[in-house]
């Protein structure tokens, strides 16, 4: 008697899937227990499944895909062949792994598995929708276990706390169609029951009576009381449910290994190879330092590997950038991993203060109706970390799909208390050593944030001339690039000074008028003032080198308090400094009618009041830059605020000197200009921010109560103390003022700091920085930043600083800077031009309708809406195909040259997906011909036996692996994936595959024949095991589905995946040698050199004796296949060779001269090598300028003179060739 042990719950979708399986299974029903196995039977879980006798270990079966498994394939509902097998095991793998965790997340969000949110389910169910579109159940045509599995993950959300209401199912149609088909089933509804989908809850509003009397109302609250003691009640045993089912779900077993016994599917699918992989790896802890090791303080002769992420805002969502930061970061750290160094690769997530407030801001306004100020800070601070707590995590689950092989146990969020605690101490520390101090400056300011904003956030957005701009708060556009002209009257004479400026509103705040102390037209003026024509004003006319006396009338207004360059010159010339705006924009300290009024009302307001007084002399279009805050579009405006600011000067010196000795590396090199010309110029950093969310600037105004002590001003840093706590500030105060501490009255400063300043101490604040742990002895300082040199000055140059100054170390060794992704037409990824591409739309495909929907739902205005969708339709007429991540890592990362832009063309995306199916091709039919009872040989070995082809291929596998060996080193990408991409496609694939068919349809010939075949088998073995090594960082998921699939060298030991196998070596695949490998190298060479990718030649090979003709002769076959050339014809020495050769030294016994004549145009060649070698002359002139300077062996680091003559060197080489070629050319005319 078959007994089936289940759980009693009700919702415990595993025993419910069991049950299910067993409905549609065997033929007797087993007898279902609902208690726990006996202890005799070793059952590791319900549902466990016991076949016969109890006792004999074969006739147990435990755990739900086991069981369910057993019991579909009895009754034929796990597939009809091989085929629909696989199919219903990847649906397995999807409900486990990708389905029934955020179902369960969005279900219980308190519970830990995960938190997520409804837009993570939608998203999953999408993909199923999508599968759904054209079939009524997942797999065949009739339920399947397939179905039942898919069904019970995604009851929940069904079933439960509306998790999924009548408007999301409308937006998968396919899966509610689905969905309602199976529960109606008489096998669902035996097992389920009926289930009734969740519908919203509408709250109910009694109706009240005008007329009611006391009694009634004593009733009524009777009834009340009693409602909510039952409501209550219900609450509580809804508690006491949710509670088990969160235990209940808690205890989910890890996935299994993904499939991989099933035959390989006919053809590459992305979302059949992606979909399990990632969960196991991070299962098994393959990601984590510490795995294969006892603790991460072991010594690892091979080293230690350590890079944190640049932590993405908690308010992001990927983007293209992203997904190049992440693909070459993951490719890193994977080669680190496989290289066997002690590897972490640390995520992280920042608070990013400005961009969640006004999210949270927007979200409170739009479902309450309130602002922040309404709520007030502390529950504020609560519904932000609310939101967080439900959204904050989409992009950790993006960057899964990525695959980045991050240690998540190690996570951590910028405002976690660990991180909160180390920003405190940084702030501390700095402001007691003087580092820190307090002074009134001119910072960018938004009025619409009501804060100040760090220069990143600042847009410049360049005007060609007159343009009206939407500003916030104003019902029309406002009028920006133009210049307006007015007059100054000289006091006591019938003189003017014309002016000019952008903004006509700040005259109102004017405080001088300057001229350059050259200008001979105002020389007369000196020690004369101006009269202000709408107050009782004077202002001098002061004399300044900052001056273009060649702009405009050579005259300029000066308005300290509102402009970066007046501030300055009010500085040296001691001018008053008169704020006429408020934190608002509204005009303050200016006589009516312009007092209150907003800032560009009062712009008109200006302009025609000098008009009516004939000051006025012109306006014209006027090319210029606005300030635009990138978060809430509004214009900044310079503002003097008293805020917290970091001394750079000392900082920034260290930061420089670190790179000039050569103790940091900056790669590629051509960013030491920037670095060197902001360090060596720094300015000193504003710290405050006038936010609520963010880290609560820990320093304390001080009111001493006491006569003796005269009363602070708010910008004097001797009235302000930092401490740990509200007692420690107080202490340190009564200390300074030598009063008691009873007399010490604090106000701690509202502001938070910059979140560039918690980013600034990331490397070490991760690790627990200041207290002492292991992860800090071990990981800090890190091996490399890896990041976009957009934010070089920003974050890299900050993180440098505060990592000498706080710790005494630098935070990494080396920063590898990335080029900024574009797109194909090389213009800058912009919402409005329609062409910002979401990554996971590349991996899993996009409609061209998909695309217009995601502007419809973004803040565009609908002009801007409109050119976007041209520019989509333009660029994706059909939307864009399904590429799967392996292809985008591997585009991505096949860009990166290092240079500062990439224009990413999601066509050639498109042509790696293609790769992947070559690559799928070429395994599935190398699988077939090394057969089922193969066994490779325990290492990489010649045998001695090998035929030409086999030691032709090894030795491209071993160029190959030469290639990536140094690529890696260097952060030359596109190399990498180059000479990968070769070694697969045109020489294992192409060649080396069709020249071994008829080995392998001879072996059975005779016993030569036999051996000849076994070895080839070794040889290609070692081709696809070594190949799939070597592309494994790159693309991940692809590879470890191919790798599983292949028999191991050492079954016992050999590692469990592909990603903590070792990196192939140059040791472990050593290159071949001899005579026909160096012809064939060399033919394919030259055929390189002449961009003959698909044309055949034929080659003319000239020897220098018989005995080398005979050896050519004998091999030509092979030379031909393996060099894909037309004909190979070997010559004596005495032979003459045709005109119009290529010619190329194989090795002293043999010429190579390949047939060029009638294959290319010679004259446009020789026109391409013209221009080349003009492009290198330059080059090298301007390094011999620079080289040929008097200082230069002084000022220049010994590091950089030595990168410049190796510049120099190979610019010279290259030279020669192109003269060579150019040579070689001419001859053929």
């Amino acid at each position: 008697m078959t007994t089936l042990y289940v759980s009693p719950h009700p919702d415990d979708f595993r025993s419910l899937l069991a049950l299910l399986a067993a409905e549609y299974g065997l033929s007797s029903r087993p007898r279902i227990i609902t208690e726990d196995p006996p202890a005799s039977l070793n059952a590791r879980s319900r549902p466990a499944l016991v076949l016969g006798t109890a006792g004999d270990g074969d006739s147990l079966v435990s755990g739900a895909t086991a069981v369910s498994w057993y019991l579909a394939f009895q009754g034929k509902r796990a597939g009809l062949d091989a085929k629909q097998q696989s199919q219903v095991w990847q649906w397995l793998s999807f409900a486990d792994n990708e389905l029934t965790p955020v179902s369960c997340a969005v279900v219980f969000p308190l519970m830990g598995l995960q938190q997520s949110s409804r837009a993570e389910l939608m998203r999953v169910l999408k993909v199923l929708d999508q599968a759904l579109a054209p079939r009524t159940y997942l797999v065949g045509e009739s339920i399947t276990l397939a179905d039942m599995a898919v069904a019970t993950a995604v009851l929940l959300p069904f079933k439960y706390v509306c998790a999924l209401e009548p408007s999301d199912r409308k937006a998968v149609t396919n899966v509610t169609r689905w969905f309602t088909t199976c529960i109606n089933q008489p096998q669902f509804l035996k097992v389920l029951g009926a289930i009734v989908l969740c519908e919203k809850m509408v709250p109910v509003t009694p109706k009240t009576n005008a007329a009611t009397n006391a009694a009634q109302l004593k009733k009524e609250a009777k009834k009340r009381e009693k409602l909510e003691k039952f409501q209550q009640k219900k609450e509580m045993e809804a508690k006491k449910k949710t509670h088990e089912l969160q235990m209940l779900y808690s205890t989910l077993s890890s996935p299994l290994l993904p499939d991989v016994v099933s035959p390989l599917p006919d053809s590459y699918s992305p979302q059949y190879v992606e979909a399990a992989w990632y969960p196991w790896w991070e299962k098994q802890g393959f990601f984590k330092p510490e795995y294969g090791r006892k603790s991460i303080s072991e010594e690892n002769a091979k080293g230690i590997f350590m890079m944190c992420i640049p932590p993405p805002n908690v308010t992001g969502s990927l983007h293209l950038g992203h997904a190049l930061t992440n693909a070459i970061q993951d490719c890193l750290t994977r080669w680190h991993r496989m290289r066997g160094e002690t590897t972490l690769w640390n995520p992280g997530c920042d608070h990013a203060g400005i961009a969640t407030q006004v999210v949270v801001e927007k979200k409170l306004m739009r479902e309450k109706g309130m602002s922040r100020h309404d709520l007030g800070r502390e529950n504020f601070i609560q519904e932000v970390w609310k939101w967080k707590n439900e959204k904050g995590d989409r992009i950790y689950h993006q960057l899964k799909k990525l695959g980045s092989s991050l240690d998540w146990d190690r996570a951590c969020f910028t405002m976690d208390s660990k991180l909160s605690y180390a920003v405190q101490e940084a702030f501390i520390r700095m402001h007691d050593e003087g580092v820190i101090y307090r002074s009134k400056r001119l910072v960018n300011w938004s009025c619409t944030l009501n804060s100040a904003i760090s220069d990143i956030e600042v847009d410049k957005k360049e005007l060609a001339g007159r343009t009206l701009l939407p500003v916030p708060g104003y019902k029309e556009k406002i009028e920006f690039g133009v210049l307006v002209s007015f007059a100054y009257k000289v006091d006591g004479s019938d003189e003017e000074v014309i002016v000019a400026t952008t903004r006509i509103e700040t005259m109102l705040g004017d405080t001088a008028v300057a001229v350059h102390p050259a200008d001979a037209r105002y020389q007369h003026l000196k020690g004369k003032m101006v009269l202000h024509p709408f107050c009782d004003r004077k202002m001098p006319i002061v004399f300044d080198d900052f001056v273009d006396m060649s702009f405009g009338t050579g005259a300029v207004k000066i308005t300290p308090a509102h402009d970066h360059n007046d501030y300055e010159v009010g500085e040296r010339h001691n001018l008053a400094f008169i704020n006429i705006l408020d934190e608002n924009g509204l005009l303050i300290n200016v006589p009516p009618p312009f007092l209150g009024m907003k800032r560009f009302e009062a712009r008109k307001a200006v302009l025609q009041a000098l008009k009516d007084r004939g000051q006025f002399k012109e306006i014209k279009d006027n090319p210029m830059v606005v300030p635009v805050c990138s978060r809430s579009k509004d214009i900044v405006e310079p503002l003097l605020k008293p805020q917290w600011y970091v001394d750079c000067r000392d900082m920034g010196k260290e930061a420089a000197d670190a790179v000039r000795e050569g103790r940091l590396k900056i790669i590629p090199d051509h960013h030491l200009k920037t670095w060197f010309n902001w360090l060596d110029n720094i300015k000193d950093w504003c710290i405050s921010r006038q936010l609520w969310w963010g880290h609560r600037i820990p320093a304390y105004f001080i009111t001493v109560n006491d006569p003796s002590v005269k009363p602070g001003e708010d910008m004097d840093g001797h009235y302000w103390v930092s401490g740990r706590s509200e007692e420690e500030a107080r202490e340190k105060a009564a200390k300074r003022f030598n009063v008691s501490a009873d007399k010490i009255t604090l106000r701690q400063d509202e502001d938070v700091l910059d979140t560039w300043f918690s980013s600034g101490i990331f490397p070490f604040s991760i690790f627990g920085w200041p207290n002492e742990n292991e992860d800090l002895q071990v990981f800090y300082p890190g091996t490399l930043l890896e990041t976009g040199h957009d934010i070089l000055f920003f974050w890299v140059a900050r993180m440098v600083m505060m990592g000498l100054k706080l710790t005494g170390k630098l935070p990494f060794k080396e920063v590898y800077l990335h080029a900024v992704v574009r797109d194909a037409h090389g213009r800058k990824m912009s919402k409005s031009l329609g062409n910002v591409i979401d990554p996971l739309d590349v991996i899993t495909g996009i409609s061209l309708e998909g695309l217009h929907a995601q502007l419809i739902d973004s803040n565009l205005d609908p002009v801007e809406v409109e050119r976007a969708k041209q520019g989509q339709k333009s660029d994706y007429p059909n939307g864009i195909p399904e590429c799967g991540t392996d292809a985008l890592r591997f585009a991505l990362c096949a860009y990166t040259s290092q240079g500062r832009d990439i224009n990413l063309d999601v066509n050639r995306i498109l042509g790696y997906r293609h790769f992947c199916n070559k690559l799928w091709n070429a395994v599935k039919f190398a699988m077939k011909t090394l057969g089922d009872n193969f066994v490779p040989s325990e290492k990489v070995q010649l045998s001695g036996e090998e035929s030409v082809s086999d030691r032709w291929i090894l030795s491209r596998l071993s160029a190959a692996v030469t290639l990536c060996d140094a690529g890696f080193k260097a952060y030359d990408f596109p190399t990498i994936t180059t000479a990968i991409y070769n070694f697969w496609l045109y020489e294992l694939c192409d060649i080396y595959l069709e020249s071994v068919k008829p080995v392998f349809s001879k072996a059975e010939e005779d016993s030569t024949s036999q051996r000849q075949a076994l070895v080839c088998r070794q040889t290609l073995y070692t081709c696809l095991e070594v190949g799939l090594r070597l592309l494994s960082p790159l693309m991940p998921f692809v590879t470890e589905e191919l790798y599983q699939r292949l028999p191991r060298r050492k079954p016992q030991s050999d590692p469990p995946s592909i990603c903590v196998t070792s990196y192939p070596t140059t040791e472990e695949v050593r290159k071949g040698g001899g005579l026909v490998l160096n012809l064939t190298d060399t033919i394919r060479s030259l055929r390189a050199d002449y961009n003959l990718t698909k044309t055949r030649a034929d080659c003319y090979l000239q020897c220098i004796d018989s005995a080398t003709v005979s050896l050519v002769q004998k091999y030509s076959l092979q030379i031909q296949t393996l060099s894909y050339s037309q004909a190979v014809i070997p010559l004596t020495a005495n032979q003459p060779v045709p005109e119009g050769c290529a010619v190329a030294i194989a090795s002293d016994r043999c010429t190579v001269n390949l047939m060029l004549k009638g294959l290319i145009d010679v004259e446009k060649e020789v026109a391409k090598l013209m221009t080349k070698k003009g492009d290198l002359e330059k080059q090298m002139e301007k390094l011999k300028e620079k080289m040929g300077k008097n200082d230069y062996k002084e000022k220049v680091p010994v590091k950089v003179q030595e990168q410049d003559a190796e510049k120099l060197r190979q610019s010279q080489a290259e030279l020669e060739k192109v003269k060579e070629a150019m040579d070689n050319f001419r001859k053929m005319i």
